[in-house]
């Protein structure tokens, strides 16, 4: 159910010239009315509701304060974007957000002059918008970059990274940390506000820089206490010191609800002659909706959602997510296996290991946006002879691949990767599907390379990484909810490098890696009623194969078509390379791979994914067919 809006003021707005041609005075209500649409919005279609509802007044004081879109405003992470994307010409889209055809749930380039940049991963926003600064500054053009970063971001070293290199852009360089969460100073309150409206006005900063130059013409001794002294007393009333020590003019914290703070001090900001700024705004996730609120964690990612009541539309009942059946599996491992650990990156939900949180506490490990740090992490711990498992999501393992080489595999360490949310992720598009992790991974030597067909098989490979020891190894599955196949009473430790043939055949052999597996499935009932006898083998491993079944299949049929849910590069490559280092394909065996297509695809419901990929059932039997030399009604073609 969704809630009737009166909107007048938000009506008026379509981009943010509109929102600057309004009076101070009527900022509060434009924000009230914004914030109900986005409610409204989110409730329609699903998606991130609590932090853009936390975000909803520093969006509109941003927009009021700098020029965009020529002032470049970059949000970290994007998902709190939806209020930016109502007020800066997207409205009348909003209802579409993360739908075929629709708007992303992300700042995308290609979707408004206003997302200067894509960001649906963390942290890269202070090197985007410090690359716009120096950019305008070289080319002699106005403009500023502004980082909205939330605190989550900041756990990320890419962050202190850009900040460590941000003095050459000036004062064109702005950030705003947006914390939520973390609690890294003192609570706001009038004081606080008070101070940092006093220190990042214009007649403060004028008579600092005139005590500075001062300073300068005292003896170096008398200069160093002089700065110091500055610097302390800032310190101490506002706990700013880590970011003066990387070059920044902090300024807060303040309320980043109270419009009347925020607009004055964003102004003193974007007016300073100093150099970069950063201003440290304390909000509040899902701020001004009840439920979200209450159970902000629980509304940072929703389904559809009735406006009045909050209660979210439940999705069927039915076989467990993958990654809670990973995370049951691995609390039974570690229950047997005292040196079993876990780590994640700021997802234990995500990833299933808040059920190993709550029944080993002592052995889990939420490091924070750093995946780099995490795989090192589990490395170290690895050569100190625990057993970890480092639980990530295929897109964000991408970020710590240097680290799985240099640190894991090159030692040839036994680090478990856990691999969520491979393949295709549906509504979170391109930015987040798991494309390409059987590609990085099975290129390293020592990598044993897993992927689970179903959730059985999942338990059985959860099992079978806790008990390798003799080097790097890695599993993944993907997003969602598994097939409904019966789970194990005791799972199996399975053979590395072994696959299995699950549909026995003698003329066409699909070998599958990965969720696949049903829809191979039905392709062989549909090649069969052709009277195209098939066989259906899960191969479990891109690394190593299964030589002996794969040469034994090639010799006995008369096409091998590999399915997989990977990028070029993956599971086909290596069977093609194989049959090409044997000579397999001399006495007329025809291959052919299915994999996903050489495009980052956008968003979509999955099944509108899977087609566009060509990986469904029909795309699989249309494969073996043309294959054959047959079109699609089974008729031979002529051959040329």
């Amino acid at each position: 159910m969704t809630a009737t809006l009166a909107t007048p003021l938000l009506d008026t707005v379509h981009t943010p010239d509109d929102l600057r041609r309004l009076q101070p005075a009527q900022l509060r209500q434009l924000a009230d009315e914004l914030r109900q649409e986005m409610i409204s919005a989110v409730g329609t279609t699903g998606g991130h509701l609590g932090s853009g509802l936390g975000v909803v007044e520093l969006t509109v004081a941003v927009h009021y304060v700098f020029d965009t879109p020529a002032d470049r405003l970059v949000w970290d992470v994007g998902h709190q974007a939806y209020p930016h994307k109502i007020i800066t010409g997207r409205r009348d889209r909003i209802r579409t957000l993360r739908q075929g055809g629709g708007l992303s749930g992300f700042t995308k380039r290609s979707e408004s002059e206003y997302d200067p940049f894509g960001a649906a991963h963390s942290s890269t926003s202070i090197s985007a918008a410090l690359g716009f600064a120096v950019a305008n500054k070289l080319a002699g053009t106005p403009g500023k970059g502004i980082a909205v970063i939330g605190d989550g971001a900041m756990s990320a070293g890419m962050a202190y990274e850009a900040m460590n290199n941000a003095k050459q852009a000036g004062n064109r360089l702005v950030v705003i940390l947006n914390d939520n969460d973390m609690s890294i100073a003192p609570p706001v309150g009038s004081l606080s506000s008070y101070l940092a409206r006093l220190v990042s006005s214009r007649p403060f900063l004028e008579l600092r820089d005139l005590a500075r130059r001062l300073s300068r013409k005292l003896p170096e001794p008398l200069h160093r206490a002089a700065k110091k002294t500055d610097e302390f007393a800032r310190g101490m009333a506002m706990g700013g010191t880590l970011f003066e020590e990387l070059g920044f003019y902090y300024v807060g914290p303040i309320d980043g609800h109270n419009l009347d703070q925020l607009i004055p001090v964003l102004e003193n900001v974007r007016d300073a002659a100093e150099g970069p700024c950063l201003v440290h705004v304390v909000t509040q996730k899902g701020k001004g909706y009840a439920p979200a609120e209450a159970s902000a964690d629980k509304y940072h990612g929703v389904q559809k959602f009735d406006v009045i009541t909050g209660e979210q539309v439940k999705s069927a009942g039915g076989a467990p997510a993958y990654q809670n059946v990973f995370g049951d599996q691995l609390v039974a491992e570690g229950a047997r296996d005292s040196t079993i650990c876990a780590i994640t990156a700021a997802m234990p939900s995500g990833t299933g290991l808040d059920r190993f949180a709550a029944a080993h506490p002592d052995r889990f490990f939420d490091v924070g946006i750093a995946e780099q740090h995490a795989v090192t992490f589990a490395a170290g711990l690895a050569a100190q002879g625990m057993r970890p498992f480092c639980a990530i999501y295929s897109t964000f393992l991408q970020r710590a691949f240097d680290q799985v080489v240099h640190d894991v595999a090159i030692q040839n360490l036994p680090v478990r990767f856990a691999i969520d949310r491979a393949g295709l992720v549906g509504a979170d598009g391109a930015t987040h599907a798991g494309s390409f992790d059987v590609t990085y991974l099975a290129t390293l030597p020592n990598l044993v390379v897993m992927a689970a067909a179903d959730e059985a098989e999942l338990v059985h490979m959860t099992h079978t990484a806790a008990l390798h020891d003799s080097g790097p190894i890695a599993f993944r599955y993907p997003r969602g909810n598994g097939t409904g196949v019966p789970l194990p009473v005791e799972p199996q430790r399975l053979e590395i490098g072994k696959g299995r043939i699950v549909r026995h055949g003698s003329k066409v052999a699909l070998l599958t890696l990965g969720t696949r597996l049903g829809e191979a499935l039905k392709a062989a009932d549909q090649l069969e009623a052709r009277g195209l006898s098939t066989t259906v083998a899960d191969l479990r491993f891109a690394k190593p194969l299964d030589e002996a079944l794969i040469r034994h299949l090639m010799s006995t049929h008369e096409v091998i078509v590999t399915v997989e849910e990977g990028s070029i590069g993956g599971l086909g490559a290596h069977v093609l390379t194989m049959a090409s280092d044997e000579g397999l394909t001399d006495a007329g065996l025809k291959i052919r791979t299915m994999r996903l297509p050489d495009v980052f695809q956008d968003h979509d419901a999955p099944d509108k994914q899977y087609d566009e990929a060509g990986l469904n059932a029909p795309q699989i039997v249309d494969t073996v067919l043309k294959a054959l030399r047959h079109n699609s009604a089974g008729v031979e073609e002529a051959r040329a």
